[in-house]
């Protein structure tokens, strides 16, 4: 977290963030993560460590939340430690943002590719170079098993 905090907008870096969802507490669920993280309106942060120990994730301006379409900000962006952080911005060439049902989380896309994709077990996920951040694959495959996940939101 701490390593994140120059990157996050200027407004959050003084604020105190709290675990709202973890696996290893609240099990493997995408509908409890979006139970857990249910505060409207504070930003998110998503951590994810894959079982080859690559760790990654998102921040959103907005909470996660289902949708039927895409919601989100230009703050929102996607990151990896491979090893050293790596900041994924948006490149304004969409908003694909953030998009969620019960079956699958979307943060980033276009042609049909997504930055980063969680299935509703939250056991299995993806990362793909995309349009909305121009990023790496964030995982050392394009398709990750989760290990642990967990998602930070303010006090």
């Amino acid at each position: 977290l701490p390593q994140l905090g120059p990157h996050l907008p200027p407004r959050l870096t003084q604020q105190p963030w709290h675990l709202l969802y973890c696996t290893g507490r609240d099990g493997f669920s995408l509908r409890s993560l979006y139970r857990r993280g249910a505060r409207r309106g504070s930003p998110t942060l998503l951590l994810i460590r894959d079982t080859e120990e690559q760790a990654f994730g998102a921040f959103s301006a907005s909470t996660i939340h289902r949708s039927n379409g895409f919601y989100g900000t230009g703050e929102t962006f996607l990151f990896s430690f491979s090893p050293e952080l790596k900041v994924f911005r948006w490149t304004g060439r969409n908003s694909f943002f953030l998009k969620g049902d019960v079956d699958l989380l979307m943060i980033g896309g276009g042609s049909g590719r997504f930055g980063l994709w969680l299935d509703g077990d939250l056991n299995h996920g993806g990362s793909h170079p995309c349009e909305t951040f121009d990023n790496e694959t964030l995982s050392s495959r394009e398709e990750f098993c989760v290990q642990h996940l967990e998602v930070w939101g303010l006090a």
